[in-house]
């Protein structure tokens, strides 16, 4: 079981009691605004039953990790690693706050947390993460942790029957903050 520490926050692995917090985040409509559409309970409990198998983490695999409040063990959100080109040294980046935790630094925190595991535990050459452009409050995150923006993808996102824009961001592994 992975277990990372900052100053406030514990990451680690999911376990099966994560359901209903799982359930929350996938299904919150405000919340998935610039993720997804919510998508039925059974499609969930699928990524659920995914994110409980201890698998290797090889290419294309992602690392779901839940972040709670080291100190009250309440939960405050995800961040996900994904191994998505083993033979280019990428790695993408994701995570999605509970509303309660948002706007209190946590996302970046946490996303120093993974990024530092990753290059100790790996050899990553370079980082990457996606946000539509609309949600401002990501970009500043990536922006707060090293991240630069490298282009912008015309209609690359679907949610719902609506297209965005996505905006690339990038971190060398060299260049972490």
């Amino acid at each position: 079981m992975l277990e990372l520490y900052t100053d406030r926050l514990r990451l680690r692995t999911v376990i099966s009691s994560d359901w209903n917090s799982f359930l929350y985040m996938h299904s919150d409509e405000q919340l998935n605004e610039f993720v997804r559409k919510p998508q039925p309970e059974s499609d969930i409990r699928q990524k659920f039953e995914r994110a409980l198998e201890h698998r290797e983490f090889v290419e294309g695999e992602w690392l779901l990790t839940i972040i709670e409040d080291a100190h009250t063990q309440d939960f405050v959100g995800f961040i996900g690693l994904q191994n998505s080109d083993v033979e280019m040294g990428q790695m993408q980046v994701g995570y999605m706050l509970h509303p309660d935790a948002q706007g209190q630094g946590f996302a970046c925190e946490s996303l120093q947390a993974i990024v530092d595991w990753a290059c100790l535990s790996y050899t990553p050459h370079k980082f990457i993460a996606y946000c539509i452009e609309q949600n401002i409050a990501s970009a500043k995150v990536l922006e707060k942790c090293g991240f630069v923006r490298e282009g912008l993808l015309r209609e690359n996102c679907k949610i719902g029957d609506q297209w965005f824009d996505d905006c690339l961001y990038g971190l060398l592994a060299a260049q972490r903050c």
